[in-house]
């Protein structure tokens, strides 16, 4: 899974293996075999230990005894998907280093899922990242987030395999349905068999060969231009080193501001509400061993980026001294970081298996985190509350045949993606359309007390409606421009250039003939923006709902569900502005939300007043069990 970016070439659907300019050697299929083989290994190794005595909390939450190393890993292996390693340097060789900024919003971006989210889902101790839902609202939210999450990952598994074996088949001749079918059922065994601590060890071992196979490329291609001065030189040159662009214009595809404050949003959607990074926190064996995993993903996150930008540098150094072939010159610019990988590597047997590694390497730890997060939300969202009586071993095999038939569904997936066509860009598009509606619902939940079952639910639909609208009708006006003047290339069969988990891709041209002007100005927002407009979509309108149906007059609030805003603010003021702040907004018919908390502030430390027992530093309960309070009247 990953952040992603768009290209204006389209991505050819083809497997003709004519023009084929490279192949691969004994000594690449050797190196590639390699790499499944040792996923599958390292899979099998945590499936076969303690066989027999697996629990379901093993299977769906490694027992809650991993380290923060190995998770913060697997969380860099979820983000770090095959088309982030193409579509990275894709976009740098076209737009130049623009997108880099990017990096700006990872700060924020992991710093308030480590001090808000987890510490949330932490001390509920959850299974699930919906069973917040239940808690927080009820059990028909807590379905309709999950039913969201399952129709959101359905559709991007398929996509996820067969994209990049669609790019490899075209560049290289490699076997598309045969790196397809080794994927995915490498990845189902493992997945269905070893559960989430063998997909966080094989994370482990994959995100190493990602960032071996891009070192590789960088060096050797740095090598062949004269050394990383002479390609930071040429791309100076031919203004592919980017300033900071402070334009504020939210229609404007990539500027400072887009790039750092609208991904945000975007990391937010991911890191912070996504089951397949919050399952990884709860995998945890401690709270701080969670938040610490979160703060390592940053610097990693950070070389990744910078590695990605790198290959798209030498690439465009490369190209700048030797001449493209007429085949080259019309590939998409996906394609094109494979044929410059076997221009660069060709002559060293086993590198070029490498970089395939290092490719398949992401679809593997994309793949096998949907598998596992599916798994999970179906059993504890949907069975587990219909059957709680189910026994341990039933269960063990319930989940396990879970994860077994997602992997088959996801072959199944595979296989309609080839015959999808234009309407692909549609299926990968819905993916990232649901993101941003999923992360107002948690904040709905999370940040306002007032926001009750309706609104939620009705916030929800109008997010995802809204998300819909723009998405779909963006897709639908690039693909009819296309069609009248279609740019780089003759094919009017799209795919993707890139896929993104947390936010629409689309077809940005790298020209516009025209200023777009009504809907189609709308349409045109920049995809980095998509998910905070949506997600602020769900959280006015659920808002507005809320308050409209009586808040939460009269229904239970779990204290522990509530992330204390108005608290923390306040403990930052002075002790005489606070109590004139405490005075000034108190009142019969308005109570303030801190007054959802019979808790005494004093120093820091919230003491329950009842049975004066220590809560947390942040206010937050430790046990879903906690005592509930019934909200007679709130406000904003």
């Amino acid at each position: 899974m990953t952040v992603g970016e768009s290209t204006s070439a389209p991505f050819h659907p083809t497997s003709d293996t004519s023009t084929v300019t490279s192949t691969f050697s004994i000594v690449d299929y050797v190196v590639f075999g390699l790499l499944l083989l040792l996923s599958l290994v390292i899979g099998l190794y945590h499936a076969c230990r303690g066989w027999g005595h697996h629990t379901v909390g093993e299977l769906l939450l490694a027992d809650r005894k991993m380290g923060c190393l190995p998770v913060a890993l697997s969380l860099l292996a979820t983000f770090q998907s095959a088309v982030a390693i193409l579509g990275g340097p894709a976009e740098i060789y076209q737009f130049g280093t623009q997108y880099w900024f990017l990096g700006c919003s990872y700060f924020l971006g992991l710093l308030i899922p480590a001090h808000i989210f987890i510490p949330v889902f932490y001390r509920l101790h959850l299974t699930s990242a919906y069973e917040y839902l239940e808690l927080r609202f009820n059990k028909a939210v807590r379905i309709c987030g999950t039913v969201t999450f399952i129709f959101q990952m359905v559709i991007y598994m398929g996509v996820a395999l067969y994209a990049p074996s669609l790019a490899l088949n075209a560049v290289t001749g490699f076997d598309l349905w045969l790196s397809v079918l080794a994927l995915g059922i490498v990845c189902n065994i493992y997945t269905a068999l070893g559960g989430l601590k063998a997909v966080i060890w094989t994370d482990v071992f994959q995100t190493l060969v990602m960032f071996l196979g891009q070192l590789v490329v960088i060096i050797v291609g740095s090598a062949k231009v004269g050394g990383l001065g002479k390609v930071w030189d040429v791309a100076y040159q031919n203004d592919r080193i980017s300033g900071i662009k402070l334009d504020p214009d939210p229609f404007v595809r990539h500027t400072f501001w887009t790039l750092a404050f609208g991904g945000i949003f975007m990391m937010l959607s991911l890191y912070g509400v996504n089951q397949a990074q919050v399952q990884r926190y709860l995998s945890s064996h401690t709270e701080r061993a969670a938040v610490l995993s979160c703060y390592a993903v940053f610097p990693c996150q950070q070389i990744a980026l910078c590695m990605s930008c790198l290959i798209g540098l030498v690439m465009f150094a490369y190209y700048k001294e030797y001449n493209m072939s007429p085949q080259q010159e019309k590939a998409a610019p996906d394609q094109l970081v494979l044929y410059f990988v076997m221009d660069v590597l060709k002559d060293i047997p086993g590198l070029p298996g490498l970089f395939v590694a290092c490719l398949f390497s992401g679809s593997l730890s994309t793949i096998s985190s949907a598998f596992n997060s599916l798994a999970t939300v179906t059993m504890e969202d949907l069975i587990h509350p219909w059957f709680p009586a189910l026994s341990e071993t039933r269960a063990i095999m319930l989940s396990r045949s879970l994860a077994f038939g997602y992997g088959l569904l996801c072959l199944g997936m595979a296989y309609i993606s080839s015959h999808l066509g234009p309407v692909l860009q549609a299926a990968i598009s819905i993916f990232g359309m649901v993101g941003g509606p999923l992360l107002g619902l948690f904040c709905l939940g999370m940040f306002f007390p007032c926001a009750n079952p309706p609104g939620a639910i009705v916030g929800l639909l109008a997010g995802l409606i809204m998300a819909f609208w723009i998405g779909i009708g963006s897709i639908v006006t690039r693909l009819s421009s296309a069609v009248v003047s279609p740019s780089l290339n003759e094919s009017s069969s799209f795919l993707p250039s890139n896929l993104t988990i947390t936010t629409v891709t689309t077809l940005m041209p790298s020209t516009t003939l025209s200023k777009p002007t009504g809907l189609q100005r709308f349409y045109s927002l920049s995809y980095l923006w998509y998910s905070a407009h949506n997600s602020t979509t769900v959280i006015v309108v659920g808002l507005i709902v809320s308050l409209l149906t009586g808040g939460m007059r009269g229904r239970s609030l779990n204290p522990g569900t509530i992330y204390p805003v108005m608290p923390k603010l306040l403990s930052l003021l002075p002790l005489s502005c606070q109590k004139w702040l405490c005075c000034r907004s108190h009142c019969q018919d308005a109570p303030m939300i801190s007054n959802l908390f019979p808790e005494k502030i004093r120093n820091g430390v919230l003491q329950d007043s009842r049975n004066k027992e220590e809560v947390a530093e942040d206010g937050l309960v430790h046990q879903p069990c906690s005592p509930t309070y019934i909200v007679q009247e709130t406000s904003l």
